[in-house]
C-alpha cells in the first residue's frame, strides 16, 4: 500500500536553508519523490539544485518537461517555468505569474493535489508574502497532510504565517524537525485514493497554470 508519496515544497526569501535544512535529513532510501519550488528572477540562474544535490542524500536536479516521477529524487522548478505535478510526469510551462512569480507555490501545490489526493504531502518554509497558502488548501481539500515551519524559526515569517492563519495545517514544525516528519509519512499507508473532489474553483486554478 503507497504512502504519502508525493512532497511538494515551497519556499522564498529564506527559504535555501530551510529547504537545506529538510533535505540534510532525508535518507536516501525515503519511498517518495520530492518537488520543490523556490522564487526565482526569471533571468536568474538558479544554482538551487547543485545545492541540494551537494548538502542531502537524494539526487537532485533541475527538473525537465514530461520527466517521469520516480521515488527517491528531488525535482527542481527552473527559473521563468512553473513546476506542475501529473500523474507519472512532471511538466514545466510558461504560464501566468501566480503571486508575482513563475515558479510560484501554488501551482505546484494545487496539480499535486489533482494528480495525487490524499498522498500529497505540501510543505511552506520560510517566505515573504503568501504564496503556499491556496495551494495548501487544495492539498487539504483532498485530504492529503499540510506542514508549515514554524513561523517563529522561519527567516522569512510571512508565507508560513499565512497558511497557519488560513489553513487548517497538520503540523507547524522547526525546519530541522520535519525531515523525520516527511519519512514517517512517506512509510505511512494511505488506505486509499478515493472520490476526493476539488471544487470548480481550484479545479480551474489548477488549470490556469497551463495557459501559456
Amino acid at each position: 500500500m503507497l504512502g504519502h508519496d508525493i512532497i511538494v515544497i515551497g519556499a522564498s526569501a529564506g527559504g535555501v536553508e530551510a529547504m537545506k535544512e529538510v533535505v540534510r535529513g532525508l535518507p536516501p532510501d525515503i519511498p517518495a519523490s520530492i518537488f520543490v519550488v523556490l522564487h526565482i528572477p526569471p533571468d536568474g540562474t538558479s544554482v538551487l539544485a547543485t545545492i541540494l544535490d551537494r548538502v542531502g542524500n537524494l539526487p537532485a536536479a533541475m527538473a525537465k518537461d514530461r520527466e517521469e516521477i520516480r521515488p527517491g529524487r528531488i525535482y527542481v522548478a527552473r527559473p521563468d517555468c512553473h513546476l506542475l505535478v501529473k500523474r507519472g510526469y512532471v511538466r514545466l510551462v510558461r504560464g501566468p505569474k501566480e503571486n508575482s512569480m513563475r515558479p510560484a507555490v501554488d501551482p505546484l501545490f494545487r496539480t499535486a493535489a489533482r494528480a495525487y489526493g490524499p498522498r500529497v504531502v505540501g510543505v511552506v518554509l520560510s517566505g515573504t508574502l503568501d504564496d503556499g497558502t491556496a495551494g495548501l488548501l487544495a492539498i487539504k481539500s483532498r485530504s492529503g497532510v499540510a506542514i508549515i515551519q514554524d513561523p517563529e524559526d522561519a527567516l522569512y515569517s510571512s508565507m508560513p504565517r499565512s497558511a497557519l492563519e488560513n489553513v487548517e495545517v497538520d503540523y507547524c514544525l522547526p525546519a530541522a524537525e520535519i525531515p523525520s516528519l516527511l519519512v514517517q509519512l512517506a512509510n505511512e499507508p494511505v488506505e486509499e485514493e478515493g472520490e476526493f473532489a476539488m471544487s470548480d474553483e481550484m479545479e480551474q486554478e489548477a488549470d490556469i497554470a497551463e495557459f501559456e
